[in-house]
């Protein structure tokens, strides 16, 4: 993902998007969610994973928004 998308994330996103910015696949992804070795924090909201881009950004060395 560029900085752009990343830019018009919002203030979460889910699992798979921050994966895929992070670059990695999707059954690595919730299997590090569930072990908790996801490289960011991420919120269990239901049955979701929700990443908060803020953190996202951080782990990507992107400055954070305003």
């Amino acid at each position: 993902m560029t900085p752009d998308e990343i830019d018009r994330l919002g203030v979460s996103c889910d699992l798979i998007t921050a994966a895929r910015a992070l670059g990695i696949g999707k059954s690595t992804a919730y299997a590090a969610a569930r072990a908790g070795t996801f490289p960011v924090r991420v919120l269990k909201v239901g049955s979701r994973y929700v990443v908060p881009t803020a953190d996202l950004r951080t782990a990507l060395g992107l400055a954070p928004t305003a």
